[in-house]
């Protein structure tokens, strides 16, 4: 009030004082709104911790990895390829998230996928199935909730269509036991005579 009546007394017009202010805090509100929305994002991922350091998460446009920083204006992720990626709160808060490490366990599962032909003898299929999880890296045995299941799920137009669970103790290497399981599925089914049908088109 005394710097006020000050200012007064020597004549200074406040208002062009106050519109310069009010002008100027516009503009660097509007300037800083990215920043802005990412700082109070990350009070809100602080708070509600909807993932926290060493989870594994894949964000609904795949991008994929393990939380290695929580900051106030970013999260960083680092990718199975040991590929650092710096992505700011507000994307982080506002984005679908599916957290692998997240829910009861540590565990992340992967179902794989595998259709025989018509005829094909289903419990050999599921032995087989069976005996490639317990040839898998990181497939988790000593749980019994978490075994490896195998289901018949459907009889489809074309194939008897089969899904190998399991679930492994590492989310990081979700890709790499992916790959490891079809392959060793392809290949088994190809020495045991199994016969994985295709579409088939005659032109």
């Amino acid at each position: 009030t005394a710097i006020y009546l000050l200012l007064l007394a020597w004549g200074i017009n406040l208002m062009l004082w106050l519109t310069s202010a009010g002008i100027a805090g516009i503009a660097i509100a509007y300037a800083s709104q990215d920043t802005l929305a990412s700082l109070f994002a990350g009070l809100a991922i602080l708070s509600d911790a909807p993932y926290k350091l060493g989870d594994f998460l894949i964000l609904a446009d795949g991008q994929r990895g393990r939380v290695t920083h929580i900051g106030f204006r970013s999260t960083r992720l680092v990718t199975p390829n040991d590929i650092e990626i710096i992505i700011p709160n507000s994307v982080m808060a506002n984005a679908q998230i599916i957290n692998m490490s997240g829910g009861p366990n540590q565990y992340a599962r992967i179902d794989c996928n595998a259709g025989v032909a018509y005829g094909t003898d289903i419990d050999k299929v599921r032995e087989i199935l069976h005996q490639i999880a317990k040839d898998l890296d990181y497939v988790v045995n000593d749980k019994p909730d978490l075994n490896p299941q195998v289901h018949f799920t459907s009889m489809g137009a074309s194939s008897l269509d089969f899904v190998l669970r399991i679930w492994i103790s590492d989310p990081c290497r979700i890709l790499d036991i992916q790959d490891q399981a079809n392959t060793m599925i392809y290949k088994r089914f190809g020495s045991e005579n199994i016969e994985i049908p295709y579409s088939k088109q005659d032109v």
